[in-house]
This record gives C-alpha cells, structure tokens and sequence, in this order.
C-alpha cells in the first residue's frame, strides 16, 4: 500500500480561524433561510452554503501540507480521517433522528443508513442522510479515499489551473439538465463534481510547503471573496434559484478559485507573521468548535421553529438569531470537548516516536526562516 506522509509539526493557526468564519456564513445561511431573513445580514449569507466548498478547498490545503514528508501508511491516514469525522458524524446523526421522531416528523431512516458508511450523497434520495448538514462528509470520505493516490500522483499548478477552470465548466454543462432537483445534486452535492474543489486545495497545499508560489497579498484576496458575495445579491433579484444560470449553483462551484487564493494567503501569511489576527487563541478556539457546530446548528432550529414558530420581522427575529447561535455554539463547544475530541485521540493510530520536522521550502519574499506549527485539521 502506497505511503503517506508523516503529518507535519508545522501549524498554520490563522486556516483554524478562517474555518470558524466558514461555519458562521454557513450559520447565517440557514438562520435566513429557516428563521427569517434580516436586513444587511441575510442578503450576504442568501447564498452562505458556498462554505462548503470553502472547506472542501481547506481539506484538500491542509491535508496536503500534512501530510507531504515522512512516510506513514495508507491505512492509518484512512484510519485518523474516520476517527476525525465519524463519531461525531454518528451522534449527530442520532440526535436528528430522535429530534424528528420527537417532532412528530417523517424519519428518513434509509437514507440514515446510507449515512453512516457516508455513502448518502451518492444517491439522488439519500443525500441528505438522517443529519442534513452531514451530506459533506460523504464527499469528504470520498476525497479521504483518493487523497493517497493524489499524493502519490503530486499534482501541481497545471492540476490547480484546470480545477479553476473545471468549475464553470461544470456550471455551465448545468445547463444541459432541465430538472432544478436533478440539477442540484449532480452540481451541488454529487462527490464527483466537488472533487476538483478539493484536487484544487491538494495541488496549492504542495506548492506553498514547495515554495513554488509567490506570495498572495491577504486583504486583496479577502477583498475579491467578499466581491464576489456581493455581487450574488443583485444577481439573485435577477434570476431565480431555480433556473440553471442562477447563483444557486453558481455561488458554490465558481467560489472555489476565490477561496483558495484566501487559503493560500492566510497560510503565507502565517509563515510570516505568525501572530496574526485570526492566529490568536479565541479565534482558533472557535474554529475547533466549528466542525461540531456545523454538524449540530441546523438541528438546534427545529425544535426551537417547531414550538415557536417564524418570529416577527425585525427585533424578534434578530433576538431569535443571536438565542439560536449562542445555544449552537455552546452545544457544539461541549461536542468538541466531550465527544470529538476525546473519541479522536482514543480512535487515532499515534506513532510511537515523535517525528522530526519537515523542511519547508519558503517564498523568497519571506522574511521568517522558522517555520509555524501547523493546526491539526
């Protein structure tokens, strides 16, 4: 079986950060959608889910600057990777079940089933698993299974120009399926469609431990993402969600190029300034808390929405947000600290000595010879 790499010492902090404030607009997407819309807030998150492809680039980034030195066996990346993602995954998936049950609600047990060997969004009638926003971790096991052979195969700047480009591509070829529902899992969730997201964050991941990439300025590129929410806003007044050439996919599948130039310079910013805003403790504490908090928000709505109702527009409904957002995160800090973490250091293969650290290869720019400690994903 092929060989890894041992994960790295190296931590980029600041791509932590940047994870909590994926999981928020992912948050404030489902609040607007399902709560009710406020002003200024809702217009910019209406199209939030393109978080997910923020994390799917992130997964491939880190992984890959993980994992790009020391030899460790395909079997034991396979074997952290589930004991990263699957307990979680089962408990979340339990606990929406029996929110449903108790809701009186229909319980999609088939496609729960098909979840758990996070095989669901393979299936038209399954993605959606027993826990809705658990649908990314079947692409993500998905990207877990080719990660050694993409490692193997080193794909370089060619490979990330052609997952730029494989982006519009697939949104355009939208346009050859008339069926909204069809349209949407092929394009938004089909693990195929997102993989060269994250073949995407593999290739950038290589280059920057390489050096081979010149350093990216982090506002500009921070600017060109919220440029791009923006510009979603006048768009979805022109065209509605269900037509082909609407943001609807478009927010997810032409968003990868963007957040993977912002990757790319938080992590150069990191190797050199490595006590940066988003580095700091709170913000990294939050963005451990995010993988538990976008698996458990949505599922803290609906009892709330079940027993309560929409709030009126305006204060109440902005009181609603803020009560449903601190419960969310209070309960995903708990997750994390009960469940994720502890089940992940009891399930994971630790090697039995410590592992030197990596050469990293810096841009000549770089003013900092010593490299960070990488955050573990």
């Amino acid at each position: 079986m092929t060989p890894l790499r041992t994960p790295a010492p190296a931590r980029l902090p600041s791509l932590t950060g940047l994870r909590f404030l994926a999981a928020l607009l992912v948050v404030c997407y489902h609040l607007s959608r399902q709560v009710g819309p406020l002003p200024v807030l809702s217009p910019l998150a209406w199209y939030g889910r393109s978080g997910v492809t923020f994390f799917f680039v992130l997964s491939g980034f880190v992984l890959a600057w993980t994992y790009a030195d020391a030899p460790v066996p395909a079997r034991r990346f396979h074997r952290r990777r589930l004991a990263r993602i699957w307990p979680l995954h089962a408990l979340t998936t339990g606990a929406s079940l029996a929110v449903y049950a108790a809701l009186g609600a229909a319980v999609p047990v088939t496609a729960a089933l098909w979840s758990l060997p996070l095989l669901h969004p393979w299936g038209r009638g399954t993605v959606m698993g027993g826990n809705p926003a658990g649908w990314s971790l079947g692409d993500e096991a998905w990207f877990y299974l080719l990660f050694p052979l993409l490692l193997r195969l080193r794909p370089g700047l060619r490979t990330a120009a052609l997952c730029c480009a494989g982006g519009p591509l697939l949104w355009l070829a939208g346009s050859a399926v008339a069926d909204p529902g069809l349209r949407s899992w092929l394009l938004d969730y089909l693990p195929l469609s997102r993989t060269p997201q994250f073949l995407l964050g593999v290739a950038l991941g290589l280059a920057v431990r390489r050096g081979r990439l010149p350093v990216l300025p982090l506002l500009p590129t921070a600017l060109a993402v919220a440029a791009f929410h923006l510009a979603l806003v006048p768009w979805h007044h022109a065209v509605p969600d269900p037509v082909w050439h609407s943001p609807y996919s478009a927010s997810q599948l032409l968003s990868a190029p963007l957040f993977a130039a912002l990757i790319t310079a938080t992590a150069q910013a990191d190797l050199h300034r490595p006590r940066g805003p988003l580095a700091r403790r709170p913000w990294t504490l939050l963005g451990d808390w995010s993988f538990a908090w976008y698996l458990v928000h949505e599922i803290t709505f609906r009892p709330w929405l079940h027993h309560y109702g929409h709030p009126a527009p305006g204060l109440p409904t902005a009181t609603t947000w803020l009560l449903l957002t601190t419960a969310s995160l209070t309960l995903a800090a708990l997750l994390h600290h009960l469940v994720e973490h502890p089940l992940e250091r009891l399930l994971r293969d630790h090697p039995p000595h410590p592992t030197p650290t990596p050469r990293v290869v810096r841009p000549r720019q770089s003013p900092d010879p010593s490299p960070q400690r990488a955050r573990r994903q």
